[in-house]
């Protein structure tokens, strides 16, 4: 055995004599699952010799940045040191979880680079293509709008709609933008040119709660998006043959809430305080999620980032063909997903929210507590460790994206908190508020990094683009403004 100077041969267990000062400690991943067996550690280790030790061990041969915490907290300094300040126990093994962190850094975004007038009513909804290289609106003024990013002016104005323009998703091949509005009335649009994609798409009775696209990496090009409604239904849409061709009715309330899993499932949330999912061949319900004691209000999905940006990721890659974009976001979403199965979080206005493995089992695996005013918007950081919920009761708060454990509460806003969205290398999450306010939190610290202020009246919608430059933000006072850092 090599002497001690402030290491060990890799995976060594020392003798007892040498134990000494050192750690007996458990490197888990994010589910527990433990890699290798304890290993005594010397107490002068720290992050950069934790992360030499995991890449030894899971035998990469390039050297990827893991970030380690123990109880939920970041390690950021030597074991021993973080024995003594937080005043550890060590009669048992040490659990240390690793977690694989995106080898690009995004800066936080600290000023206002341009505020972009033209919408004559509030901004109701903002959303980046999944390639973070256009950027769309929808508004109470009942337009759709494109925006040039290079030169932050109007590009297209796209109308047609007879009332608010509530929800816009982008497909994530990014060939296509939906909008929903309050009278219940879908539109197809073509990005390129700001053109009407054929006629509105009819079905739902009231207004569209929310819209959510089928993966590239089941459907390449993309065809088929999901609706939700305030008429207690949720509808699947070609866009090709233009028509509704499944309408999965049930519910007894509005359905508030609609994702499309990464396995081809489709969850809805509702005003009847139930979470159903559906198979997507024939429409059919295969399981009733229970818990909530009132309505549901916001879904988010463990995979949501990678099936909302689809091929797409920070390198700005182009492809040629449906196919490659397909193979592409196959290959994203496997990566992302891992061996574990795809978890879904509910917010609710009973102010609580429940942890799910829907393919697992119909029990919920945590009911995650805390808020003192309904959850409403709940999100996954886009590596999935993760869950940022916003709520009424003006706070942020943060928790174990695996176990749904609580880690954080973040306070500063001083009115209800409408919206949140993460950076993509799931390192700083941003919130909008009705206070007015935009503020970055960062997960290192779990301290607020940058507040922006400069809106006139409340913050409806946020977005962060993929590629990690820029946010919009959009609300009451009628502008879009773009932050850089």
């Amino acid at each position: 055995m090599k002497e001690r100077n402030g290491g060990t041969d890799d995976n060594t267990v020392l003798p007892d004599q040498e134990k000494g000062n050192n750690l007996l400690c458990l490197l888990t991943d994010p589910e527990g699952t433990p890699l290798g067996l304890p290993l005594y550690l010397p107490q002068d280790a720290g992050p950069a010799q934790l992360q030499d030790l995991v890449n030894t061990l899971l035998h990469n041969e390039e050297k990827f940045p893991y970030a380690f915490y123990v109880s939920d907290q970041q390690l950021s300094m030597q074991l021993g040191s973080y024995l003594q300040k937080n005043k550890v126990s060590v009669e048992k093994a040490l659990h240390i979880v690793y977690q694989p962190q995106a080898i690009f850094r995004i800066r936080p975004v600290n000023r206002c680079s341009a505020t972009i007038a033209g919408h004559t009513e509030a901004v109701l909804s903002v959303a980046f293509s999944p390639d973070g290289r256009q950027l769309a609106s929808g508004s109470g003024d009942t337009t759709v709008r494109f925006w040039d990013l290079n030169t932050q002016t109007p590009l297209y104005t796209c109308s047609g709609h007879k009332n608010w323009v509530l929800c816009i998703a982008w497909s994530p091949d990014g060939k296509h933008l939906i909008s929903g509005s309050k009278d219940g009335e879908l539109r197809s649009w073509d990005p390129l040119t700001g053109n009407p994609s054929g006629n509105p798409l009819k079905g739902h009775k009231k207004w569209i709660t929310g819209i959510f696209w089928e993966p590239v990496h089941l459907q390449a090009p993309c065809r088929r998006f999901v609706s939700s409604s305030k008429d207690g239904d949720a509808r699947i849409w070609d866009i090709v043959s233009r028509k509704c061709v499944m309408c999965l009715s049930g519910h007894t309330l509005a359905v508030t809430c609609v994702k499309w899993g990464g396995d081809g499932l489709i969850y809805t949330g509702s005003q009847d305080c139930i979470i159903k999912v559906w198979e997507t061949t024939q429409g059919k319900l295969i399981r009733e999620l229970k818990g909530h004691g009132h309505w549901v209000n916001s879904l988010a999905l463990s995979t949501e980032y990678v099936l909302r940006t689809g091929p797409f990721d920070h390198t700005g890659k182009k492809y040629g063909s449906p196919e490659q974009m397909k193979e592409a976001a196959l290959e994203r979403y496997t990566k992302m997903k891992g061996s574990f199965p795809e978890r879904l979080i509910s917010g609710s206005d009973d102010f609580t929210m429940f942890l799910w493995e829907p393919t697992v089992s119909k029990h919920p695996k945590a009911r995650l507590t805390g808020h003192q005013q309904l959850v409403n918007h709940v999100y996954f950081s886009p590596d999935g460790q993760w869950v940022a919920s916003a709520s009424f009761d003006k706070s942020v708060k943060l928790w174990n994206g695996h176990t749904g454990k609580y880690v954080a509460s973040f306070r500063g806003h001083v009115g209800p908190v409408y919206q949140i969205c993460w950076s993509a290398d799931s390192r700083l999450l941003l919130s909008g508020s009705k206070d007015s306010t935009l503020k970055v939190w960062d997960m290192k610290t779990q301290k607020l990094r940058e507040d922006l202020p400069g809106h006139a009246d409340e913050v409806f919608a946020v977005d962060w683009s993929p590629d990690g430059e820029k946010v919009v933000s959009g609300g009451k006072d009628r502008v879009l403004k773009l932050w850089m850092n």
